[in-house]
């Protein structure tokens, strides 16, 4: 039942005020018209409670913008949501088309630096955010007194003689709540088994990132991933303003999950009584990756949920962690990402995410 307007409702209270539902909640498919993006299509969302977001269709269903209530939640880099033409695979090239976005995804087949192996030469962080989808459908459904709004789509990263790596992706709504999920499928349709490495480049921006922000986890350890990031460890967790000439610190997180098996991540503002959350499930994405970037035009913190490490599939396959898929094997990611406004909705959440604190 959804909760709007301030009170909930039923199916016919609500249809009994409307002609079409779209006049509350839906999924538009639009088409960007102008400067690099020109050509790029996009799916955007609303849900009635004035959380909006908006699916890049052709730059590996990623989600670009995100907000509520008009109060942005992502950060966007200076690049924009630039077309997958512009796209470069070679060493850190994935870097010039970074368009930011609430999610990013990379892999499927290699995270982080770039590098060469019998497979071939891989770029840095895959080619998944710059692939475009083949569009499976989307719309609306009832179920009983709740409304979901829906896109699916699929991906292939593939190459004659290479790889064969199929992302069917599938990302959904409730009328009335500021959440989103993703629910993906990755399936090797090869004869050969393949490297599968997959991160969600999950990037919160001003006004939710700002000076005393703060970070909630419930750790089990963090390590931070180079000397550059040593000397920010005792203070990882709290956001600082925008510096010039920042070194990007990244942390390496164990996390505990809940009952379900899931992992929740919330960067809270106090002062504005806001905070953006990623919740996912464990058993395929057993690492938590934080990206703390607190440059000036480039001030964002990355939550990003992975099944490896940013240190690229080399490194990966020395330390023994690097993950197969075999012919004909499928793996499924479960994703949420949210917004929660209110000093009491924030303590619930905190005390949900650290219980008997």
């Amino acid at each position: 039942m959804a909760n709007i307007f301030g009170k909930k409702w039923t199916r016919q209270a609500l249809l009994a005020h409307v002609g079409d539902i779209a006049q509350i909640a839906g999924v538009r498919l639009a088409e960007l018209s102008d400067g690099p993006g020109r050509g790029v299509r996009i799916a955007e969302f609303y849900t009635g409670s004035g959380f909006e977001f908006t699916v890049l269709l052709d730059r590996g269903l990623d989600i670009h913008d995100a907000s509520l209530k008009g109060t942005p939640l992502a950060f966007t880099s200076a690049l924009g949501p630039s077309h997958p033409a512009f796209y470069d695979p070679a060493g850190t090239g994935w870097l010039r088309n970074f368009h930011g976005g609430w999610l990013n995804t990379c892999g499927l087949t290699n995270v982080g630096v770039p590098g060469e192996d019998a497979l071939g030469a891989f770029g840095m962080h895959g080619f998944a955010s710059n692939l475009p989808a083949r569009l499976i459908g989307h719309g609306g459904e009832w179920r009983s007194d709740d409304y979901e709004i829906w896109v699916e789509a699929s991906l292939r990263e593939t190459a004659f003689f290479g790889v064969n790596l199929q992302l069917t992706r599938r990302i959904s709504a409730l009328l009335g709540q500021s959440e989103l999920q993703i629910t993906d499928r990755v399936e090797n349709f090869g004869d050969d088994e393949a490297p599968f490495m997959l991160l969600y480049h999950c990037n919160f921006g001003f006004p939710v990132v700002a000076a005393g922000s703060r970070l909630v986890v419930n750790q089990k350890s963090v390590q931070p991933r180079d000397a550059a990031a040593k000397p920010g460890l005792g203070s990882h967790l709290e956001m600082d303003p925008p510096q010039a000439g920042y070194a990007e610190q990244v942390f390496f997180h164990q996390l505990n999950a809940d009952e379900h098996g899931f992992v929740t991540a919330a960067v809270v503002n106090d002062a504005i009584a806001l905070a953006g959350t990623v919740c996912y499930r464990q058993a395929e994405l057993p690492n938590l990756i934080q990206w703390k970037q607190m440059g000036r035009g480039t001030y964002v913190l990355g939550l990003e949920p992975a099944n490896c490490l940013v240190l690229g599939r080399a490194a990966e396959r020395q330390r023994g962690t690097l993950q197969m898929l075999q012919p004909g094997e499928s793996r499924e990611m479960v994703l949420r990402l949210g917004a929660v406004e209110g000093l009491e909705a924030i303590r619930a959440l905190v005390d949900r995410i650290r219980p008997g604190e």
